[in-house]
């Protein structure tokens, strides 16, 4: 039978369950990366296993998400993750070298390989034939032993490419396109698969950038074939040997099947404060705009960084305008210098910053208060950037350039045509450190901030808890569990980052969580969208967050609540979201037992009344919901 390309790469590494959409799935796992946010965290859950050493084909400890060292926080987590990646067998890109998406995709990714990330945007290296999806740390940790990465095996959504991109439009537009036919939410159980006669035509910069964004879909993952253009980059990179053809059987069925004519779209632009809530350009000329910033792990590439230099080549930016410029990695910024675009980009007035995340998740590069600030980042949810009511924008390069010398957003048709991209001169001056063939005699060495990993008790036979937060839809993970330059260094350190937990909602939920303990929350469609930031599930766990309940959740943080031992129920009937109010009362007689036994409806009594909540959980996740966690029930043998 043909079959498309993810359903082959999925069947390629099955190790439990079967090919059948919704049914839990184990995967094998080739490749795993870490970054400094996520993977202080992760690496404690690792050696909480016990292990020697990784266990995968590739393991690699990143540093790119807390570069400010205002304290000895970050650097001491930085020493740490570069010990344990010595010690382990992984490995270890400093602070600096660049973000861990472009660093794979450049080093490391292969077609036809699985690799897990400790964070949502991993599905960036899908645009070499890779399925790359995102998730927690302790289940990256898991698969960092050899365990395999269980999931809901998801229907793929073929996305079927005519044409060619026009002149001012970018890959950024192709995905932004899809955001705005499928919100937010649209991807949630899919992977995404690229096809058709307009792939041919797309770099393998431009095919990751569009996966990248695949996260803002709520997708599983996203992936193009691996064809000529592949061997290309790989060849480029100095790694020909991992190629190999890669796609979908002709004739091969997709669940569903969207399309898009490359050539039919026009520069677009993703409004505050949601990436689905996307217009063309040419119609918001009216927004005056104060910063702009091209970078992050979806667009720092060569190819965005010298079009950008193209774009303004001769020119000097409007005044009033920061432009900053974030390179997705040290080779991008290496290559930009050689080719000549750094003087241009410093000749129009713009500022160039070092190879990280920095502004997408906070750390720096806020901006002003009331000001409108656009990005080439793949999120824009409320206050991300730094400035509690900021307003900013996401496009593509073109639209950056074209903003920056305009001083409002503008449509980059309305400019000259560039002229052709010239090639990326060949060099990599990576500061990727090996894994030692030895780790076994290298001391890891810890600072004070980093903290024990908490127990996590099992859960109780019966449980009674109050409802101390009711939230509406789409609440992200950013809501749950704050980033930015203050917050972010405390990721090693639960119980001080416990203190942050919904600070921006209700600054006072932690207090009110300890003292109530055990709680519940209540929240609306798609809760937990974005990161793939475990700590949105273990902080609140930690101050006693117990139960969980929405009208649905997304992918990676209800496999997170799962991870920590918190029961996520969906409403049956959504009336009783309308009903359930702050301060109820909400009585589980028999948990544990009723979760135990796999029943769907979880027994649940409110103020005398039955309340209708379900439980769509296998049963290896109801076992993790019953021990306390995944760590509990490795440890304990299952």
């Amino acid at each position: 039978m043909a079959r498309n390309l993810a359903h082959k790469i999925i069947a390629d590494h099955l190790r439990e369950g079967v090919l059948e959409p919704g049914q839990e799935i184990g995967l094998g796992i080739d490749q795993t990366l870490t970054q400094d946010a996520t993977g202080t965290l992760a690496a404690l859950e690792f050696e909480a296993l016990g292990l020697d050493r990784v266990r995968t084909e590739v393991s690699v400890s990143y540093v790119d998400h807390n570069l400010l060292q205002t304290d000895f926080k970050n650097p001491d987590d930085h020493r740490f993750l570069r010990t344990f990646a010595a010690r382990f067998g992984l490995w270890f890109s400093p602070p600096g070298n660049g973000i861990c998406h472009q660093l794979h995709l450049l080093n490391f990714g292969r077609p036809g390989a699985t690799l897990l990330g400790s964070d949502s945007h991993t599905p960036h290296c899908g645009g070499l034939g890779m399925l790359a999806m995102g998730a927690g740390g302790l289940d990256v940790a898991a698969a960092m032993a050899g365990y395999p990465f269980f999931l809901p095996c998801p229907r793929v959504l073929g996305v079927r490419l005519t044409g060619q991109l026009a002149e001012g439009v970018t890959a950024k537009d192709v995905i932004l396109e899809l955001l705005r036919r499928l919100s937010v939410k649209g991807g949630v159980g899919l992977v995404l698969e690229y096809f058709g006669p307009g792939v041919a035509g797309l770099s393998v910069s431009q095919r990751a950038a569009i996966c990248n964004m695949g996260a803002e879909l709520g997708a599983t993952a996203s992936l193009f074939p691996s064809d000529e253009r592949t061997r290309d980059f790989l060849a480029a990179q100095g790694r020909p040997q991992v190629w190999r053809e890669l796609a979908a059987d002709p004739g091969a069925e997709y669940d569903r099947v969207e399309e898009i004519a490359l050539d039919r779209l026009v520069p677009l632009v993703a409004c505050p404060s949601s990436p689905d809530n996307v217009r063309p350009a040419a119609e918001l000329g009216d927004v005056a705009v104060e910063q702009v910033i091209v970078g992050s792990c979806g667009g720092g590439s060569y190819e965005d960084l010298m079009t950008l230099a193209l774009a303004l080549k001769g020119k000097t930016i409007a005044p009033g305008v920061n432009l900053y410029v974030n390179p997705g990695s040290r080779q991008a910024l290496a290559q930009l210098a050689a080719a000549g675009g750094l003087q241009d980009l410093l000749a129009a007035g713009a500022s160039i910053f070092q190879a990280g995340c920095l502004g997408c998740i906070g750390m720096s590069q806020a901006p002003a208060t009331g000001s409108a600030s656009l990005r080439t980042f793949p999120r824009n949810f409320p206050g991300r950037s730094g400035t509690r009511d900021d307003r900013v924008y996401l496009a593509g390069p073109r639209v950056a350039a074209a903003t920056a010398l305009a001083g409002h957003l503008a449509d980059p048709r309305d400019l000259e045509p560039l002229p052709p991209l010239p090639p990326a001169p060949d060099l990599r001056p990576e500061a990727l450190v090996p894994p030692l063939a030895d780790g076994a005699g290298v001391e890891i060495v810890r600072g004070p901030n980093i903290a024990p990993f908490p127990v996590l008790e099992p859960l109780p036979a019966d449980l009674t808890c109050q409802v101390i937060l009711k939230l509406g839809d789409n609440i992200t993970t950013d809501h749950i569990m704050p980033a930015g330059s203050k917050i972010l260094p405390l990721r090693s350190n639960v119980p001080a980052i416990s203190q942050h937990v919904f600070a921006a909602v209700d600054p006072e939920f932690a207090q009110k969580a300890q003292a109530a303990a055990p709680v519940a929350v209540v929240g609306g469609e798609n809760y937990g969208q974005g990161s793939s930031r475990e700590h949105a599930a273990l902080a609140p766990r930690y101050l006693g967050v117990r139960v969980k309940l929405a009208k649905s959740f997304a992918r990676i943080h209800r496999a997170n609540l799962f991870n920590f031992g918190i029961v996520p129920l969906v409403f049956a009937d959504p009336a009783d979201y309308d009903r359930l109010e702050t301060g109820a009362r909400l009585e589980f007689p028999g948990l544990a037992q009723a979760i135990a036994e796999g029943r769907e409806i979880i027994p649940c009594r409110l103020e005398g009344r039955e309340l209708g909540l379900i439980l769509d959980a296998s049963p290896r996740e109801r076992r993790l919901l019953v021990a306390g966690g995944l760590l509990s029930l490795i440890r304990g043998g299952a």
